[in-house]
């Protein structure tokens, strides 16, 4: 059983809770408002206006459709992530009639909605279908069922929404995956109605930290050189500048880490599967030796294990 360790956390907020109605739902993939359809066999999620490209946004979206069959109904770190970025609403006076939720954790971000921000209609946009067909599915065990809800097909580096069409732009842990990360930002400010809101969560430069190590010392040991198995994240002083850079007035950063404690290494990559955050750098090994595998199992116990056998993560998400 997972235990999470909050070390770091955010500013105190007041809550209050609406209990919503009922009301109908719908299910589109896309309009003519929203549409990817001049694209196809997944061409949209290739033909991206960055031209740095560090991940494989087709891996991802495969990684993504697995996620959607192995996801946890219950995972309290991603839903520890998404209370703490929606309570952000209750700080704002104003409403947010529409509201598009990008990628990473959306059905988490839904559920813990729970009427803030009177939120009216909800666009859900994945690369995945799967993940989206299967945030559809769980509609009905939803808390939300008052909010008129719309699932979209769509990739976060071209963003298929009109500009000014939304109040409230929400990503959690999706955006560390785009290539361009600034010019995702844009593309959401610019979707932005005046005076909208933007939210969003990324995972931090400290994020598996111990994974990490590990890892650059199991093949430093066994292959006599090192390769890229974790993704490259943005630290914490670059967090600020990419919010100006993309033009955002009055932003705001804040920082958190939760230490997952896991009974072992595999625990810890089943994990990371669940959740889609398993490696897609385009300069990958695509093979990791079995021997490797097993000394950084090992080097990970040894320099890391509690007493009681449980070995840490750290996720730092700003």
């Amino acid at each position: 059983m997972r235990r999470f360790l909050f070390s770091q956390t955010s500013c105190s907020l007041l809550r209050r809770q609406r209990r919503p109605k009922d009301i109908p739902h719908r299910w589109f993939i896309s309009s003519t408002s929203f549409s990817t359809a001049e694209y196809e066999d997944g061409d949209a999620f290739q033909s991206s206006p960055s031209k740095v490209k560090i991940f494989d946004r087709h891996l991802k979206r495969t990684q993504r459709d697995r996620a959607a069959w192995l996801l946890r109904p219950n995972d309290s770190f991603v839903h520890a992530v998404a209370e703490n970025l929606v309570d952000r609403l209750e700080d704002c006076k104003k409403t947010f009639p529409t509201a598009l939720c990008l990628g990473g954790s959306l059905q988490a971000v839904r559920q813990m909605l729970r009427g803030r921000g009177a939120i009216q209609k909800f666009i859900m946009m994945d690369t995945s279908y799967d993940m989206l067909k299967l945030c559809k599915s769980s509609q009905r065990d939803s808390d939300n069922e008052n909010i008129e809800t719309s699932y979209v097909v769509g990739d976060e580096e071209f963003l298929p929404i009109k500009e000014s069409s939304v109040d409230l732009v929400i990503s959690c842990l999706g955006l560390h995956w785009t290539n361009d990360l600034p010019g995702a930002m844009i593309q959401c400010k610019l979707a932005l109605k005046p005076d909208g809101l933007f939210l969003a969560a990324i995972l931090g430069g400290e994020t598996l930290k111990e994974l990490r190590i590990a890892c650059t010392v199991a093949q430093m040991d066994r292959e006599g050189g090192i390769s890229p198995r974790v993704s490259p994240l943005a630290q914490v002083r670059d967090a600020g500048n990419l919010l100006t850079r993309a033009g955002f007035a009055l932003p705001g950063v804040d920082v958190d880490e939760y230490v997952v404690r896991y009974n072992s290494a595999l625990d810890l990559i089943e994990h990371l599967r669940a959740m889609g955050e398993t490696n897609a750098l385009l300069q990958r090994t695509n093979i990791l030796k079995r021997e490797t595998a097993l000394a950084t199992a090992a080097i990970y116990d040894s320099m890391f294990a509690a007493e009681d056998g449980t070995i840490p993560a750290t996720f730092q998400h700003m």
